[in-house]
């Protein structure tokens, strides 16, 4: 892969952020979700930044938003067809997370047992 090519900052655009990931892993075990449920999911996410999260992934075809014509307003999301293809994507990226916690567990342990002599 040559350099001028590489895309990997292009996909990490879509997905970089505290929440992104989060918000994506609750509607692939979840299914659709609305709204206050994502945010009960999520305590510790503000309104306003789920809000612009959810706008972000939408605008990238990551998920839709299906808004209800009724009062008061019911609004659905869900990953969108072409969203299901990061499943993958985030199952890597999971287990090398994993593995680099466990990695970087057993480097502190070697570091605190060459201390302790």
């Amino acid at each position: 892969m040559k350099t001028e090519f590489c895309k990997v900052d292009e996909a990490l655009s879509i997905l970089v952020g505290k929440w992104k990931p989060i918000i994506l892993l609750h509607l692939f075990n979840e299914g659709t979700l609305r709204f206050s449920e994502l945010k009960r999911l999520m305590p510790d996410i503000t309104q306003k930044m789920l809000t612009k999260q959810l706008r972000e992934l939408e605008t990238e075809d990551i998920i839709d938003r299906v808004v209800y014509p009724q009062v008061p307003p019911k609004v659905e999301y869900s990953i969108s067809e072409y969203g299901k293809s990061l499943q993958p994507v985030l199952n890597v990226m999971h287990e090398w997370g994993s593995a680099h916690t466990k990695h970087m567990q057993e480097k502190r342990n070697r570091k605190n047992l060459e201390q302790s002599y």
